[in-house]
C-alpha cells in the first residue's frame, strides 16, 4: 500500500522523532521547504538514507 502523498512518510516521521535538532529545523521551514523535504523523504530507499537525510536537516541543509 502506498502512503498518501499528503502524509509524512512514516520512516521520515520516525527518524525525525529521534532527532530534536532536525525537528526544530524542519518546524522552522516554510511550507514549500517542508513539502520539498517530504518529497525527498518519499524517494529514500533505506533506513541509512533516511538517517542521512534527517542528519542533514539537523545540520541546516535544506537541499534547495
Amino acid at each position: 500500500m502506498r502512503a498518501n502523498d499528503n502524509e509524512m512518510p512514516i520512516g521520515f516521521a520516525l527518524s525525525m522523532a529521534m532527532n530534536e535538532e532536525a525537528r526544530n529545523k524542519f518546524a522552522a521551514m516554510d511550507s514549500s521547504q517542508r513539502e520539498k523535504t517530504e518529497s525527498l523523504a518519499r524517494q529514500v530507499k533505506s533506513k541509512t538514507e533516511m538517517d542521512r537525510l534527517v542528519d542533514n536537516i539537523a545540520k541546516g541543509n535544506t537541499f534547495m
